[in-house]
């Protein structure tokens, strides 16, 4: 009798090829689709395309159809509004930077999806994440990056559990991107020509500030800019509206290119610095997600990557307390950015992760 696996259907061309992949394997595949928008969300986000909007819905049931396979729709808007949206706007007033990609990952497509699909029977879930999943000599589960570098997205799923990790599959991780779109047309997926996704999902139009407002409820509360010793230049729109690096849109005429090098919440003070004051050479994260070690024993060399886009740079990680580590670049790295998630790799191996504070 073949497995069952849930794929998790975003209407995209990558979750397409994926359950496409699985059903040529021989898998009994079943696409679903997560409904996590609020209502009047949605039809900005049908307006402006996405993975995650009602258009998603209605790609995701015509793949489902040309594939032959069952699809469905679940709703997991209460999960995505308590998980993602309330810690994206929270973060933000309090001066971070969040990441709600990973929180969406790990709280939503992971924990509620994969629990509600072992409930109804299946064996396993699916996503068209580039990443791979290896078991290391030490019997433990890790992601190991994709084959295609420029797509590869393990730095968005380090907090994945052992148990997840055991119950997934990402089978576009072992392909090109220019690959998977041939996949798709050889297939006859309808979504083959499909652009991919850009921006946070719930803010399309990249505002962030506005939305927390319209979130909320509440203006911005305005406050001051300060310089590194705590004179006033200027006043600013309020700290939702800003993060460490920013250089443009400061309205700050300071005569030469100034940056945004610390974000004090209390005070409602957003710190101005010229741009070596953005550079940091050492940085601590907390929730840390071991993956490919059961714990961190002294010091280990790593290379550690501080946002998706970023290269990543060798580093020394150590633990300084419970649930916190310190990580020492070779390095001074830019715009070390509280909120952020700091991903740890061995080679092509995630060796785990946290939150920068």
């Amino acid at each position: 009798m073949s497995q069952t696996v849930v794929v998790g259907m975003s209407g995209g061309v990558d979750s397409s090829v994926a359950a496409y992949l699985l059903k040529q394997q021989g898998y009994e595949v079943v696409g679903v689709t997560m409904q996590i928008w609020q209502e009047e969300a949605a039809r900005v986000q049908e307006e402006n395309g996405g993975c995650c909007g009602l258009s998603a819905v209605e790609d995701a049931r015509r793949v489902a159809e040309c594939l032959g396979i069952r699809h469905y729709v679940m709703n997991f808007r209460e999960d995505f509004q308590k998980q993602v949206i309330d810690y994206f706007v929270r973060e933000y007033r309090e001066g971070r930077t969040p990441n709600p990609c990973i929180a969406c990952n790990r709280y939503v497509k992971w924990e509620s999806l994969l629990q509600r699909s072992l409930e109804i029977g299946a064996d396993s879930i699916a996503t068209g994440h580039y990443a791979r999943i290896c078991r290391l000599p030490n019997g433990r589960l890790a992601l190991k990056k994709s084959v295609t570098a420029a797509k590869d997205q393990t730095y968005a799923l380090y907090s994945l559990t052992q148990r997840q990790l055991a119950h997934t599959q990402m089978p576009v991780g072992e392909y090109e991107k220019s690959d998977v779109r041939k996949l798709a047309v050889e297939a006859g997926l309808p979504v083959a020509d499909k652009p991919d996704s850009q921006e946070i999902c719930f803010v399309p139009d990249g505002d962030y500030a506005a939305f927390i407002e319209r979130e909320t409820g509440e203006d911005s509360e305005p406050g001051n800019f300060v310089d590194m010793y705590g004179n006033v230049l200027g006043r600013h729109k309020g700290i939702t509206h800003y993060t460490v690096g920013q250089r443009k849109g400061l309205g700050l005429a300071m005569g030469h290119p100034v940056f945004v090098a610390e974000i004090r919440p209390d005070t409602k003070e957003v710190v101005i610095g010229e741009q070596e004051d953005v550079f940091k050479r050492s940085l601590r994260a907390n929730q840390l997600n071991l993956m490919s070690v059961p714990e961190l024993d002294g010091e280990m060399r790593a290379v550690a990557k501080i946002r998706y886009n970023h290269v990543g740079d060798s580093c020394v990680v150590r633990m300084v307390d419970q649930d916190v580590a310190e990580v020492i670049f070779d390095q001074p790295q830019r715009a070390v950015t509280p909120g952020q998630a700091v991903v740890f790799y061995d080679g092509d191996i995630v060796v785990g992760g946290g939150t920068i504070i």
